[in-house]
């Protein structure tokens, strides 16, 4: 997805209301504004984006952390839905998931990496 953030820059410890600005192209390479805020954060346990504006018509992702016997468990809970409605889930639905399990099976690999 080409994923950048562009603001703020360097990222400051996360606080409810921040706002932070991407360049991101979802789809054919296209680039695209993608403005999300932190409505909620409870450290070290979890925090909550929503879109503001972007590519979905509904964007809300909930981050869980949880400390195990074997390291922490994270837990994602991502509602969105598709511009467009029906039209937009008929011709994108499954690209668009398919995509995103791939966003997040990358973050995995790279957290495994770095946490090996």
């Amino acid at each position: 997805m080409n994923f950048r953030i562009l603001f703020p820059k360097p990222i400051p410890e996360m606080y409810q209301g921040m706002v932070i600005q991407y360049k991101v192209s979802p789809l054919l390479n296209i680039p695209m504004e993608w403005i999300t805020e932190i409505s909620f954060v409870s450290k070290p346990n979890s925090f909550i984006d929503y879109q503001l504006s972007g590519p979905y018509s509904v964007w809300h992702h909930q981050h869980h952390f949880e400390e195990t016997p074997e390291g922490v468990l994270m837990t994602d809970i991502v509602t969105y839905k598709l511009p467009l409605g029906k039209l937009g889930e008929f011709f994108a639905g499954s690209l668009v998931k398919r995509k995103i399990a791939s966003i997040f099976d990358h973050r995995k690999k790279i957290i495994d990496e770095i946490f090996r």
